[in-house]
């Protein structure tokens, strides 16, 4: 369609379109009730045949149903237009005995004005009309209809599948979602529409009877005509009518069956059908022959026969020599399929995606919008939160059904592997005890997949109660993107890799250039950052602030290159950021280590050109471990983070000695809290 930017005439016309429409219809229902003159009449009865020529031209030339949505609404309009023509033209037949040249035309010469031919003639066209176009395009619309919304939910996660692998961008995703709607808004409207065409072929019969019965009444009181007369004058106009009036019915019919019947392609109808058709030369030489034998045959006309088979083997001769071309060309194309079989070409099925998240087909409904799933809009928010709070960026979380799952499971999968799995029940909330209720809630007894605290699957009827009875109630998409929030902190040194920091890095050095061009490659390489960026997440520090870590390493790399090293003087730097999200009220509360541990530590480090280690007893590793546990409640119960406060040459090799016990556990220097910070220890690490 030509842009209407281009066509100042039509921008013209389709800036008040809205206006036009709506008299356009007024118009038609006031013909129903004021007459029309004859001449008015020959060119509404005109540019109905015209305006129905054009649809189907557009039918045909319509590459996709969605191209012609309107269609559904026309259908309509159509059928209004051409009832009120019936109604003015049965108005001017039986009190003028005359309905204009059209009508006048159709009657006599189209079935040569004998009123019985053109009443079968006429009959004909309803029954092709009703019965099998009409009756079949309504059929397919009702089956399209039916199928494209059962398909919804896949074809929703196959575009979410692209979005999530960057295949596609979000604004093509969302037109492909709007157009999906679209496509299950039309098929349904064309279901109702069709049935607006049976109803136009009922009325045209009762119509032509009306009227023969009315003009022979009329003709022989009133118009003192014989009976003879009477029948062969009305019964010529009213099949005339007839005819000038389902001929365009036919064709808006046939127009209808053309777009519900349109498969998915990329042309028009007459190209395809020329491309299918006309493929196989061998079709139209056993054509050909055919035809032939049956143009010989005693008895039978042979001329057209032998016509028709000259014509079919023309066709199969022109066919031949096209494919010829194809044929020389076959030798490259085994070429092509070697390479295909060579194993290098299986190097792109090693594409391994950095997360997953596979559904049961149960827990579909959460991606689907059109069922109320909000899985998607989820996923983007978990990423921009891990943005603003993780500092780095959470690649594309790949959504996908597993029919080897159970119905209502899920799993989340980092590089290919599982880290995290859980079930959700779709028609329940998750009610979660804060440990001061006591009041009981009817439920299923179940385990809080983020943090591992028991829960119960709660019906909506009771949440009411559940949340005065004092439980945190939410619902299974919360569930599930609280649970997928925490594995990506958790499992965030595994995701930022060479390619990540290169982008973070790249991203400093649009604002922060000297910074980067000091530190590399000269002092370090993307590798080197990307081991101490990692050492930060483990340990859930914010590499948000990109240039401070930059500038603490350009001052520092000089000097060391052990990445252990450098991510303690880089927290040092940050220790306003670390220190801040422990403190409340100016005063981190937390456990201390006892000095002589300390000394422990520092004694039993050992280091080697592969790094440092921790060389203590087991006995000793699990004495710490047991006054840890101890100490820990003392935190704990008072609903704050567990905390342990260090010497800086300590910190990291505490760190590492607890972190598989007590993965969640926040170990500081001293040289991280602010100066201003008030210290307030509760307990004391030891060993005893």
């Amino acid at each position: 369609m030509a842009n209407p930017t281009t066509l100042p005439a039509l921008s013209r016309i389709l800036k008040y379109s809205d206006i036009i429409a709506a008299i356009a219809i007024i118009t038609i229902v006031v013909m129903m009730i004021i007459p029309v003159p004859a001449f008015l009449l020959d060119i509404l009865l005109a540019f109905n045949i015209t305006f129905a020529l054009i649809v189907v031209m557009v039918s045909i030339y319509n590459v996709e149903p969605l191209q012609f949505s309107v269609f559904p609404s026309l259908l309509l309009v159509t059928t209004l237009f051409r009832l009120a023509l019936n109604v003015s033209s049965t108005r001017l037949i039986l009190l003028h005995g005359y309905a204009g040249e059209v009508i006048q035309a159709f009657g006599n010469f189209v079935v040569g004005g004998n009123a019985v031919v053109g009443f079968i003639v006429f009959v004909i066209l309803i029954i092709i009309q009703f019965i099998v176009i009409t009756r079949g395009a309504e059929r397919v619309a009702e089956v399209a209809a039916r199928f494209t919304l059962d398909a919804m939910p896949g074809k929703q996660m196959s575009i979410d599948a692209d979005l999530n692998a960057g295949l596609i961008k979000d604004v093509e995703a969302r037109q492909r979602r709007i157009n999906i709607q679209r496509e299950a808004d039309f098929y349904g409207a064309m279901d109702g529409a069709s049935k607006f065409v049976k109803g136009d072929a009922i009325a045209a019969i009762i119509i032509i009877l009306i009227n023969i019965v009315g003009g022979f009444v009329i003709g022989v009181v009133e118009r003192n005509m014989t009976i003879t007369q009477a029948l062969q004058s009305y019964t010529l106009l009213t099949v005339g009518e007839g005819l000038v009036n389902q001929i365009p019915a036919l064709l808006v019919s046939t127009a209808t069956g053309i777009v519900v019947t349109r498969a998915a392609s990329d042309s028009n109808l007459g190209y395809d059908i020329t491309r299918q058709l006309f493929t196989n030369a061998r079709i139209f030489f056993i054509a050909a022959g055919v035809l032939l034998v049956l143009g010989l045959v005693p008895g039978m006309p042979g001329v057209p026969f032998t016509i028709l088979a000259v014509f079919c083997a023309l066709i199969a001769f022109t066919l031949t020599r096209s494919a010829a071309k194809p044929q020389e060309e076959a030798p490259q194309e085994d070429k092509e399929k070697e390479e295909i079989r060579k194993p290098e070409n299986v190097v792109s099925l090693l594409q391994v995606d950095p997360m997953e998240l596979e559904i049961g087909y149960g827990l579909i409904p959460m991606v689907d919008a059109s069922q109320g799933g909000d899985l998607l809009d989820r996923v983007i928010t978990i990423r921009r939160q891990c943005a603003l709070e993780m500092g780095f960026i959470v690649p594309t979380i790949r959504i996908r059904d597993n029919i080897q799952l159970k119905p209502n499971a899920y799993v989340i999968k980092i590089k290919g592997v599982e880290v995290a799995s859980g079930e959700l029940l779709l028609d329940h909330y998750l009610a979660m005890s804060p440990g001061t209720v006591y009041e009981e809630v009817p439920g299923i007894e179940t385990t809080e997949p983020a943090f591992g605290l028991p829960a119960l699957w709660i019906q909506e009827s009771v949440r009411e109660q559940a949340e005065l009875a004092g439980y945190t109630v939410v619902d299974p998409i919360s569930v599930l993107s609280t649970h997928l929030t925490e594995v990506i902190k958790a499992n965030a040194p595994d995701l930022i890799g060479r390619q990540e920091v290169q982008t973070l890095v790249e991203a400093v050095k649009k604002n922060n250039p000297a910074v980067v061009d000091e530190l590399v490659p000269n002092l370090m390489s993307l590798g080197d950052i990307q081991k101490i960026l990692a050492n930060l997440l483990r340990e859930r520090v914010s590499i948000r602030n990109m240039v401070t870590i930059l500038e603490v390493l350009a001052d520092h790399a000089p000097a060391t290159k052990d990445p252990e090293i450098l991510t303690e003087y880089v927290r040092h730097g940050l220790a306003r950021t670390i220190s801040r999200q422990y403190i409340q009220n100016n005063v981190l509360t937390c456990l201390t280590v006892d000095p002589r541990l300390e000394n422990d530590i520092t004694a039993a480090v050992q280091r080697s050109e592969h790094g440092s280690f921790v060389a203590l007893e087991p006995a000793a590793l699990q004495a710490i471990v047991n006054s840890l546990t101890a100490e820990l409640p003392k935190l704990t119960n008072l609903g704050l983070a567990p905390v342990v406060l260090t010497s800086p040459s300590v910190r990291p090799y505490f760190r590492r000695l607890i972190e598989r016990m007590v993965p969640n556990l926040a170990v500081l220097s001293y040289a991280e809290i602010e100066p201003k910070v008030e210290i307030h220890a509760v307990g004391m690490v030891k060993l005893n």
